[in-house]
């Protein structure tokens, strides 16, 4: 649960490298014509337009941004020398012989097209496709066969190119774009023409791209180029078409990952997605599920079978006479004797005949339970105070243990297990690589138009300047941690330098209001919507591109310029040692930034029409603490309204004039004392053994003690009450003693065991709240048999001596409560209509066979409605209903467009050259087909069923293609071996230099490696080792953009790297958004199945991460654990009253009942939409807890009275059937109401709603199907009559 913690605007490329588009002489132009027949335009004569000839040789000047400028003069080619022959062949391989390039020309092609290898470089066939292109308009000897300049420009009094038509044909343009199309820029999730080519989605798009003409200060071509695919007519020109290489070939193949139109992958399709059993059979146009068929069919056969029963059973009846043999599911009276006979005389009501005595054949553990208590009975009347202060004495001593009474509040504290895999994973992750940054959030939207449903644009220059002023103001908190001021810098996440990685949309103005109107204002957003890769301008100030889709909402597809919402993101810097000061810091700081959001931010958004919706990493936990304490209110009128009910239905009140004697006030609120003393001494026990507590243990367990313990004490005071009045205290105590505590003593064990198995949870908040619930409820049951029974005593005493309740001080004359009759009491209203229509209906047999087929119904439809329950629990239903975070979940949902991120971590990756792990896991080329990154970019292509959004971020590729020589521009080194860093960084360029000298101090810089040094490509065991700490310390830059600093910086643990085993390593990438609870519940599911097929298929240990997983575990088996519990809660109250009462019958029918009460209840749970979770499975083992008091009592009632089945079943409602309804039913109802007004959403869903459909279904189980049941189904009686001489 908890849940905003899965941070989905994860910082889309935060760790990304900061990236310059290709800047090369020849990497744009204006777009080209579409018309191949226009006039055919060139400054030179026909003949220039030859075999061995030029059309640009030579640089004749240069832009005042540095761009060097081709002379446009048409020349032969030249024969270079030996060396600078060796040179271009390293670079072009296809050139041969003469050229039409000076060396100058050749070292800047070099030095710019250097800036695209690396994101080629992964497939060897794109990128020679790609150097081919430019090598033949560079430096090939056929260069004006192919080349036209149609425009000059005059530089420093010197023609230049200013313009050139490069006639390519289209074959060689398919295939370039085919062979690229696929190949992934790891670093930011995404295609590497998303990077060289804006995106394109076919060739012409792309030459279009490169052919623009750059303006100044912007990266690109300094002339334009127009591709051509028409020669004009009688030019002599020809269409270039240099050799051209498919991806899939088998010398310079690509990857799968990178290519899977590959031959090679071809065979490997992608994870089949994971079809639910969809079972169902079609009748006419309906379609129907197997299991609603199935269930139909059985509730026709059962009702078939009961009316035939019915039928049978009643003509059978008429033919056989009075004096005939009894039916066999009538007899009553021949069960099986018992050697423990108890002697119940005294404990008739209405009267017997001397020569008669009553026995009841009981088992052996009832007939010492009633003998125990007839003993115990007579003891307590005789010492109440005894009995009163001992009691109270033990769990005051109890309660000692709150001394160490600790609450835990940490969501990750109370909803994860110990043991959790999830748990592990996220510490191993964290103690190993990095913890995930905290996020700080505000999300910005204009309201919908009232008349169309739809919002207006956000992207407004107004709204960019509020956001501006918005953002001054969070960048002037200072909040003070332990007397330390913190502000945002302090504490934000730095990745690659001094600027905090805020994810905004004013990145694209680098954060400054001044670049606003410098840079165009809204134009200038909405051009980098659609050119952040691209665009240095559009760079953000910590020098990464910034994807749209993580600071806009409400759009759709693209259309970048049409959404609804701003949204902010602050990362800042996490720590695994959450005591640790940097922790505090940021707390502190979090707790300053909602407090300005809620007092400053929050109007001045309103102010101007929008709606403002925030989060910070620690609300969650803040306002779980204040929904312990906002219904405090609630449940304190909820115990007083109980209190109310109590003591008025555990007095008589037969009279005005006598009610302040027969009244039960004080022993009501003595009750009610007794409850609270049993839940603190449960939390004083708990706190003394080290478990800490939560905040809603104090507000729920108080609620469900009393719930469950007024019904004990109503049964107790009206048992007392129904003994003859002629008898004295004493045995009038122990008589009730005898009468009820059997069954208050099976309801309450089965009550303490049901609720114990919630321990079994792994969930540490369910499961101590179930701990906690279970020793409460046992405190409650012995008190109630000792402390309240002695308080009882010391009420009938009172009352039996005239003094007036609630002030026993004061004694009426005898003559004024002479009406009274002490304890005298007639059958009450309720009594009445229990034994005169609630009895006599339930007695007629089409009553009977109704309840049994409308029961039966209800149970087979919930069975079916069972399977549409939702696992998961929503944020906001944890969260009280007022607080701030309801409407920013609403907002998540509505505006993200990026899902939580996902990480593949592997443990013990061997680097080795005698392993295969990095073939088995890179996606490069060479890399095995089935590798690890090769499946997630499989994956990634049906998102759908995978959760996978995007191929995945690799260090490994990057680090590879970084080691490569091809990338010359990337691993260098000096002369002496140590690392030299890329031309466009000190020392080789000053920081303050517009463009960096080609003559630097590191022009004595070389590849660290040659082809011949690496095996086939890959590094060797002590290349790796070597070069591994030089790439993730490398800076990311134009010149070599796979720098692994900031995006990879702690992506490996490099502890203990040196022994040829990488302990942890991930890799990333991204979840769709998830938009519902199952939703995240499947992606975890579907991560974990696609990591262990992997880590199967290459025998290596792979593990999914992501932040959400921990809260969500506990749902991939959450039907398991609750069909598990509560079989085992059935079975204990089972085996309890299997135990107690030796009846295997008795017991079957009521753990029949209870299981259909629990299925009832989920069945009212799938059409209430309550979804299936830790409180709700606790709650439904609860329930049979409960519900157990419904049951047994009636139950006991029933096998102790006289009679045939009809006139027992009557007789069990008649004596208890009062005290069930008004003692539970009635007290529960009335407690239960009260939560309806509760704040906190969770009350509400989980323990009013489900409560009270408990109480109601419980109510119909307990006091119309069970006695039903018990009429035509019942075991024999126990009672015997026996006559005696």
């Amino acid at each position: 649960m908890v849940l905003s913690h899965w941070k989905s605007l994860s910082l889309f490329g935060l760790l990304s490298v900061s990236i310059v588009l290709l800047q090369a002489t020849v990497f744009a132009s204006l777009l080209p014509s579409e018309n191949g027949d226009r006039p055919f335009l060139s400054i030179f004569n026909g003949e220039s337009h030859s075999a061995e000839y030029c059309a640009m040789y030579d640089i004749c000047g240069e832009r005042t941004d540095g761009k060097v400028l081709n002379c446009p003069y048409g020349s032969p080619s030249v024969k270079p020398d030996e060396l600078f022959s060796g040179r271009i062949q390293s670079l072009c391989p296809m050139i041969s012989g003469n050229v039409c390039c000076t060396e100058a020309q050749f070292d800047t092609l070099r030095a710019q097209v250097q800036q695209a290898i690396p994101f080629l470089v992964g497939c060897p066939a794109c990128l020679r496709n790609f150097l081919n292109l430019f090598c033949e308009l560079s430096c090939s000897p056929n260069q004006s066969l192919f080349i036209n300049v149609t425009s000059i420009s005059k530089v420093n009094g010197n023609l230049t190119v200013d313009g050139i038509d490069f006639f390519v044909t289209d074959t060689f343009g398919e295939w370039l774009y085919n062979s690229c199309k696929d190949v992934k820029f790891g670093t930011m999730n995404t295609r590497a023409l998303e990077f060289v080519g804006a995106g394109a989605r076919n060739f012409k798009e792309w030459f279009a791209f490169i052919g623009q003409q750059a303006a100044l200060g912007f990266p690109g071509s300094p002339y334009a180029i127009n591709f051509q695919s028409r020669i004009p007519v009688s030019s002599g020109m020809e269409l270039m078409n240099v050799s051209a290489y498919s991806c899939g070939d088998t010398s310079l193949g690509c990857s799968c990952g990178d290519c899977p139109s590959s031959p090679v992958c071809s065979g490997l399709e992608p994870p089949s997605p994971h079809k639910k059993d969809t079972c169902s059979i079609r009748i006419g146009s309906f379609k129907v599920k197997c299991i609603d068929f199935s269930l139909a069919l059985f509730y026709i056969v059962l009702v078939a079978a009961l009316l035939g029963w019915a039928v049978f059973h009643r003509m059978r009846g008429r033919r056989i006479s009075s004096s005939s043999l009894k039916p066999l599911l009538n007899y009553t009276d021949e069960g099986e004797a018992n050697n423990v006979r108890v002697q119940k005389d005294e404990m008739k009501v209405h009267g017997m005949v001397p020569q008669v005595s009553s026995e009841v054949q009981l088992s052996v553990l009832q007939g010492y339970i009633s003998c125990f208590f007839r003993e115990y009975g007579t003891w307590v009347a005789r010492h109440p105070a005894r009995v009163l202060c001992s009691s109270v004495a033990v769990v005051l001593i109890l309660c000692l243990g709150l001394i160490r009474f600790e609450v835990e509040t940490r969501p990750e504290k109370l909803w994860v297990g110990h043991g959790s895999r999830a748990a592990e994973e996220k510490h191993f992750f964290d103690s190993h690589l990095a913890p995930f940054y905290r996020i700080e959030q505000l999300i910005i939207a204009t309201p919908p138009d009232p008349e169309h449903g739809r919002s207006r644009s956000i992207v407004t220059e107004d709204n960019i300047q509020l956001l501006f002023d918005l953002q001054e103001k969070v960048d002037g908190i200072i909040a003070n941690y332990s007397g330390t001021l913190v502000s945002l810098t302090d504490i934000c996440l730095k990745p690659l330098g001094e600027d905090c990685a805020t994810q905004s949309v004013l990145q694209y103005f680098k954060m400054d209001p001044d670049h606003f109107d410098d840079y165009g204002g809204v134009e200038h957003a909405e051009y980098c919507f659609q050119h952040y890769t691209s665009a240095d301008t559009c760079m953000s100030a910590f020098k990464a591109p910034l994807d749209p889709s993580t600071v806009l909402g409400g759009f759709s597809g693209s259309n970048y310029s049409e959404a609804s919402a701003f949204i902010v993101t602050y990362p800042l810097n996490n720590a695994v040692d959450e005591a640790g000061s940097g922790i505090g810091k940021a707390v502190a700081w979090e707790k300053a930034f909602i407090q300005l959001v809620k007092d400053e931010l929050l109007p001045m958004v309103q102010s101007n029409n929008l709606t403002l919706s925030f989060s910070s990493e620690s609300s969650i936990e803040e306002e779980l603490k204040r929904e312990s304490t906002a219904d405090v209110v609630t449940i304190l009128v909820s115990y007083l309204v109980m209190f109310a009910y109590i003591s008025v239905t555990l007095g008589d009140a037969s009279r005005l004039s006598t009610f302040y004697i027969s009244s039960k006030v004080l022993l009501g609120l003595a009750g009610v004392v007794i409850v609270m003393l049993s839940v603190v001494g449960s939390v004083g026990f708990f706190s003394a053994i080290g478990v800490k507590s939560t905040l809603i243990i104090m507000e729920v367990i108080p609620f469900l003690v009393l719930a469950v313990g007024v019904d004990n004490m109503c049964i107790l005071v009206h048992a007392v009450k129904r003994q003859p009045q002629e008898l004295p205290l004493e045995g009038r105590i122990s008589n009730a003693l005898v009468e009820v505590g059997p069954s208050i003593t099976l309801a309450s064990l089965s009550e303490v065991l049901a609720f114990a198995v919630g321990g079994f949870i792994s969930m540490p908040a369910c499961r101590v709240f179930s701990m906690f619930a279970a020793l409460a409820v046992l405190l409650d049951f012995l008190l109630q048999v000792t402390a309240f029974v002695a308080l009882i005593v010391f009420d009938f005493m009172r009352a039996e001596d005239n003094r007036v309740d609630c002030f026993p001080c004061l004694k009426i004359r005898s003559s004024s409560a002479e009406s009274s009759g002490g304890n005298q009491r007639s059958p009450g209203l309720l009594e009445r209509y229990m034994e005169e229509v609630h009895a006599r209906v339930l007695g007629l047999w089409g009553v009977k066979v109704v309840v049994i087929a409308v029961f039966a119904a209800f149970s087979l439809a919930s069975i079916a409605l069972c399977t549409r329950i939702e696992p998961g629990l929503e944020q906001q239903i944890a969260l009280p209903r007022d607080s701030y975070l309801q409407g920013y979940f609403n907002n998540v949902s509505e505006y993200l467009r990026v899902g939580p991120p996902l990480y593949f971590v592997v443990k013990d990756y061997n680097y080795s050259s005698e392993s295969r792990h990095t073939n088995q896991l890179c996606s490069i080329s060479q890399c095995d087909s089935n590798s690890l990154l090769n499946e997630i970019s499989r994956a990634s292509l049906i998102p759908e069923s995978t959760y996978i959004a995007k191929p995945a971020a690799s260090w490994l590729d990057d680090f590879l293609v970084w080691l490569s020589p091809e990338a010359f521009g990337c691993c260098r080194k000096f002369l002496d071996g140590s690392y030299c860093p890329p031309d466009d960084q000190p020392p080789c360029c000053s920081p303050d230099e517009i463009s960096c000298d080609l003559e630097g101090i590191c022009k004595d810089c070389t590849t660290c490696f040659r082809h011949s040094d690496l095996d086939n490509g890959r590094p060797s065991t002590a290349q790796f080792k070597e070069m591994l700490p030089w790439f993730l310390k490398a800076l990311p830059s134009a010149d070599c953009a796979k720098g692994g600093h900031g995006a990879y910086t702690s992506s490996v643990d490099l502890n203990g790297y040196k022994t040829d085993v990488i302990q942890a390593s991930e890799f990333r990438t991204y979840h769709t958004p998830l938009r519902k609870q199952g939703d995240f519940v499947n992606s975890l599911r579907s991560a974990r199945e696609f990591s262990s097929r992997v880590s199967d298929s290459l025998k290596i240990h792979i593990f999914p991460y992501s932040v959400f997983y921990i809260f969500f575990e506990q749902y991939l088996d959450i039907w398991r654990t609750a069909v598990i519990n509560i079989a085992i809660a059935l079975g204990a109250v089972f085996i309890v009253c299997l135990v107690i009462t030796s009846s295997l019958w008795s017991s079957a029918i009521i753990v029949l009942v209870l299981a259909m009460i629990v299925v009832d209840l989920m069945g009212v749970m799938a059409i209430l939409g309550i979804q299936l979770n830790a409180v709700s499975v606790v709650n439904l083992i609860m329930s049979i807890g409960i519900a157990v008091e419904l049951c047994v009592h009636i139950s006991h009632a029933f096998s102790v009275s006289r009679g045939d089945r009809s006139q027992r079943a009557k007789e069990a409602l008649r004596t208890m059937g009062s005290s069930v309804f008004s003692g539970i039913t009635l007290t529960k109802l009335v407690g239960v109401i009260v939560l309806y007004f509760a704040k906190s959403e969770i009350f509400v869903v989980y323990y009013f709603q489900m409560f009270l459909a408990l109480v109601l279904i419980g109510f119909l189980h307990g006091l119309v199907f069970l006695p039903v049941v018990l009429s035509m189904f019942g075991p024999p009686s126990r009672y015997v009559s026996v006559e005696r001489a």
